[in-house]
């Protein structure tokens, strides 16, 4: 017997059960980015590794430790597949020059892809919608995207997610606060675990952000980075607070809030759950003002986030969201006469509009009838040999009370929509 493959570890499979609600998320999502002039774009899945060292950060753990990096056997190419999709989208903007006649608001969709702990809303692939935008100085792009995000939470039926935002400052806010915090954790060093040491001269500000229950404390008594900023990520910060209030969203300040990516500064945000575990956070974000410059590109400042779509797809379910069934109708053919008449009448009925699966492969009219409503259509279209020999169908209702009706194959559409 052949050797039966099983996906990698991380690597999950979506089956056509759990489609019809991806569906309605992506296009969902599309449908509220166009309400705000966002324009696709896409980029490949695999960049050079140089991108994301210089952009998400040498000493964070995505660099370090949950890339899909190698060497390429053929031309010695170190690449990477994307863990972000961020630094890519810059890499574009800068190539193209897509900036070149004014600022841009940019939207992608795709697979992203890090070595991580397997867990229930945490994959090695996993599929985001990014939004980015470039050129926009003031706060107003940010609180637009927090908007955005708040209008999307809405049309998709989830409540009870909270905003955390802060404001890390510019970088030479956080050089002065890095070094206040490195000075704080060396003072409680017997409290840091191994992890926080690692980071406590590289990384200090993602010591805040540990989760271990017995560092909490330590972190929540650190020093605040809004006490180093100067009056301009300040005055920033508090038009941004302003405009969120005009727009009736609420949030909390999280002085902790740092996000895991290098290249922020000012604005961050995330948007978190209680419904979904330690995996809490379905959307994160902020401002990147350096990083089209770091890419090599001209001083560009810009705004975006992601949202994690398996972490949204679960909080869809634990909130019994439900997405429009997608099959009309399904055709059953009894008869010599009406199985040959039958491709051609499904032909009909996908030119009014109509999604229609044909059934094949013969069966009684009962075992067809048994199939139909396993489909889940919303009708049986049946076609027996009077129906065939007079053009009509009779369309019974499958997913809702009704009466049996015979009509017209022309009529059909029109029945079923009105």
């Amino acid at each position: 017997m052949a050797k039966k493959f099983q996906s990698i570890k991380g690597f999950y499979d979506i089956l056509p059960e759990a489609t019809p609600l991806w569906f309605k998320l992506e296009d969902t999502a599309r449908e509220v980015l166009s309400q705000y002039g966002y324009n696709n774009i896409r980029m490949p899945v695999v960049e050079p590794t140089e991108l994301f060292v210089r952009s998400v950060g040498e000493h964070t753990d995505i660099v370090e430790k949950e890339m899909y990096a190698w060497e390429d056997a053929l031309n010695g190419d170190k690449l990477t597949l994307r863990p972000e999709g961020t630094a890519g989208c810059v890499r574009a903007v800068v190539q193209e020059n897509l900036t070149y006649n004014g600022p841009q608001r940019l939207w992608y969709i795709g697979p992203m892809f890090r070595h991580e702990n397997v867990q229930k809303g945490r994959q090695r692939q996993f599929h985001q919608v990014g939004c980015e935008a470039f050129g926009f100085d003031g706060p107003e792009v940010d609180a637009e995207q927090i908007v955005m995000l708040a209008r999307l939470w809405k049309a998709l039926g989830i409540t009870d997610v909270e905003l955390q935002i802060n404001s890390i400052g510019d970088a030479d806010e956080r050089a002065q606060y890095r070094q206040t915090l490195i000075t704080y954790f060396e003072q409680h060093a017997d409290v840091l675990d191994e992890d926080a040491k690692r980071r406590l001269h590289t990384n200090p500000l993602r010591i805040l952000d540990s989760k271990n229950p017995n560092m909490q404390s330590v972190c929540e008594q650190a020093p605040k980075l809004m006490d180093c900023l100067g009056e301009a990520s300040l005055v920033h910060f508090e038009q941004l607070c302003h405009l969120l209030k005009e727009a009736g969203v609420d949030y909390v300040i999280n002085h902790r809030l740092v996000r895991g990516l290098d290249y922020y500064n000012r604005t961050v945000f995330e948007w978190v759950t209680t419904k979904l575990g330690s995996q809490g956070t379905i959307a994160g974000g902020g401002r990147y003002d350096t990083l089209v410059e770091r890419l090599g590109g001209k001083p560009t400042t810009a705004c975006g986030f992601a949202i994690g779509l398996e972490r949204v797809f679960l909080l869809m379910q634990a909130y019994e969201v439900t997405a429009d069934n997608a099959l009309d109708v399904y055709l059953v053919n009894v008869g010599e006469t009406a199985q040959q008449k039958a491709f051609a009448v499904a032909e009909t009925l996908r030119e009014q509009g109509l999604s229609v699966v044909l059934h094949a492969g013969g069966g009684s009219f009962k075992s067809q009838m048994k199939k139909a409503d396993r489909s889940g259509a919303c009708y049986a279209a049946i076609l027996g040999d009077d129906e065939a020999a007079a053009g009509e169908l009779s369309l019974k209702p499958l997913l809702q009370a009704g009466e049996q009706k015979r009509c017209q194959w022309t009529d059909v559409s029109q029945l079923i929509r009105g």
